[in-house]
């Protein structure tokens, strides 16, 4: 890091720091106006900010890490979500906009009634913001602990004083972070959120220019990245094709097994305790002005998170393999094509690029932990009666708090492998009963607590517990999925259903599709605003288009025509069935 570099960072950082300040006053009027924008925030700030909120700064090296281990298809463990996001375009982002929420835990007492919804909300209010929130900035902060070590930042600036002065250093940099995102709330986030999105686009493609340059261009690094020590680096899928038209089979040279990618694609999606878009993603399209504007900003974060930014990453994997043959940590790759190959200034903007990806993370996971002791913890059991200046002061009090649970547990987690497995194993199992309860009017309370606990339980023990543990992910996850599915079936069943006083309040309120809410239907006179049959064409149709336009791209960088051609013709059937499905839900 020269100078410039050093100066290109600090500027960065206070500007930041000046942009977060200055929408202070928009965070004032109310607890709405602290977590949710006034529900006025627009959608493609709204979407490029969940785009950015998925970007953490041990993401490209994470990418590098699959890439130069497992090849281009080991990326599936997160391309597998787009099933979830093209379904919360199409079917939730919808229901969430008329739920009108502050948080998505807030649902748990519109959807169900009396003493175990309270219990639900409660429970679930302080332990996905005091734990899962917590590691979660923890996480992210042991990460950029390993990129100041690879970048080798605090050495430029003096002698090097341990690993617990790197740790303090990043503590110092989320101390940064919880100023705006503590004082401005939801505004403050967004706005820095698109600023940090652009920059971190900006710098991994600049990594990717310099690298790919020097291999010798794209054909060099395609011919040279084909077969790398026994691995298909570049093939999109772990199946053979008969003549790219027709899988034939598993590949011998796929870097992941038949059985992972079919648990990536048919059981991940579903089972994860945000099957149903919720978390922060609920968060950003209840802040959006309209239920068209949602769902605008969920079409934006799918197209910025997989087609525009999957492939930039992907080439540098590619890069660090041809030009680090004997590098042991593939995961460094990243970093130190950065430090060989960038010149002054441009070395700092990406470092930059890496912080910004931080901050985005650590604001997000602050604001949204601070939510739900507020709304549903404070607000709803300590002082049902607060005031809104209350609530805001409230507010910022968590933001302090969990930015100091998160330095707590940077401070004190062996390494990031336990606390990642920890977070997956505390949200794995209730999935399923988180999409039924939109659509089934029997699932109550108790179905969801029994299979949050069951998920969590046995996730953990497979995850974490040597005895128990189960290393094929794709039989942990099937494992962990029926044994919820075993425990909150028989629950469901010998525990008394929802009252039909709740059960038609909450369908006059997010009027769901369906026959699964024929009775309430009904009762209360008033035809359901979504058509199941026609937005499960849409999800099909939006599943081709997303994953055409990925492949298609990614044919296209990789030389390989055949595979561009033919999922551009697959995107063009997508937005053909799209455009088709929409002028038929027109009016006459």
């Amino acid at each position: 890091m020269s100078p410039l570099d050093w100066w290109v960072l600090g500027a960065y950082m206070v500007g930041t720091l000046a942009l977060g300040l200055a929408l202070a006053r928009r965070a004032s009027g109310g607890m709405e106006a602290f977590f949710v924008g006034g529900r006025q925030i627009p959608w493609w700030l709204a979407g490029t900010s969940m785009a950015a909120t998925t970007f953490s700064v041990d993401t490209p090296l994470y990418v590098a890490g699959v890439v130069g281990t497992r090849g281009i298809a080991g990326n599936w463990e997160w391309w597998s979500f787009a099933v979830a996001h093209v379904v919360l375009l199409y079917v939730f982002a919808r229901l969430w906009s008329r739920a009108r929420v502050v948080t998505d835990n807030e649902l748990s007492e519109l959807r169900y009634g009396g003493t175990p919804a309270a219990i639900l909300r409660g429970t679930k209010g302080f332990l996905y913001a005091v734990v899962l929130g917590a590691m979660g900035i923890g996480l992210a902060m042991l990460a950029m602990v390993k990129v100041v070590e690879a970048l080798e930042l605090l050495p430029a600036l003096g002698p090097d004083l341990g690993a617990q002065a790197r740790l303090w250093t990043v503590a110092g940099v989320s101390l940064l972070v919880l100023v705006y995102a503590g004082i401005a709330g939801i505004w403050g986030v967004v706005v820095t959120d698109f600023l940090q999105f652009v920059l971190g686009m900006v710098g991994a493609v600049l990594v990717a220019f310099f690298a790919v340059r020097d291999v010798g261009g794209l054909g060099e690094l395609v011919a040279r990245a084909g077969s790398w020590e026994g691995v298909d680096l570049l093939a999109f899928t772990p199946m053979e094709w008969n003549g790219g038209i027709l899988p034939t089979g598993w590949s011998a040279l796929a870097g992941i097994s038949g059985s992972t990618f079919l648990a990536y694609v048919f059981l991940q999606w579903w089972s994860f305790r945000r099957s149903d878009g919720g978390g922060e993603f609920v968060q950003r399209l209840a802040a959006a002005r309209t239920e068209e504007d949602a769902e605008r900003a969920a079409w934006l974060f799918n197209l910025l998170h997989y087609v525009f930014r999957t492939w930039p990453w992907v080439l540098v994997a590619l890069a660090a393999v041809v030009l680090y043959p004997d590098l042991q940590d593939r995961e460094l790759g990243y970093p130190r094509l950065m430090l060989d190959y960038l010149p002054a200034g441009l070395l700092g903007l990406v470092v930059a690029s890496l912080v910004a990806a931080f901050m985005s993370t650590v604001s997000t996971i602050i604001n949204w932990s601070a939510s739900y002791l507020t709304n549903d913890v404070y607000a709803r059991f300590l002082r049902r009666d607060a005031r809104d200046a209350e609530l805001v002061l409230a507010g910022r009090i968590a933001s302090v708090a969990i930015t100091a649970l998160g330095g707590a547990a940077a401070f004190y987690a062996e390494d990031v492998t336990t606390l990642f497995r920890v977070i997956i194993a505390v949200g794995t199992g209730p999935g399923l009963v988180l999409i039924l309860r939109w659509f089934w009017w029997r699932i109550n309370a108790w179905t969801e607590v029994s299979a949050m606990v069951a998920g969590f339980a046995v996730g953990l023990g497979t995850s974490v517990v040597p005895i128990l543990r189960i290393d094929d992910f794709g039989l942990r996850l099937l494992v962990t999925s029926l044994a919820s599915v075993a425990v909150w079936l028989p629950v469901m069943l010998v525990t008394r259903p929802e009252t039909p006083e709740v059960l038609e309040s909450f369908y006059r309120r997010v009027r769901p599709g369906g026959p699964g809410w024929r009775r309430q239907r009904e009762r209360v006179g008033l035809e359901p605003l979504g058509d199941p049959a026609r937005d499960a064409l849409r999800v099909g149709a939006g599943l081709a288009l997303l994953f055409g336009l990925m492949f298609a791209v990614g044919g296209a960088l990789l030389l390989r025509p055949g595979v561009a051609a033919a999922n551009a013709a697959l995107a063009l059937a997508g937005i053909l069935g799209l455009r088709r499905l929409a002028s038929r839900s027109r009016p006459s």
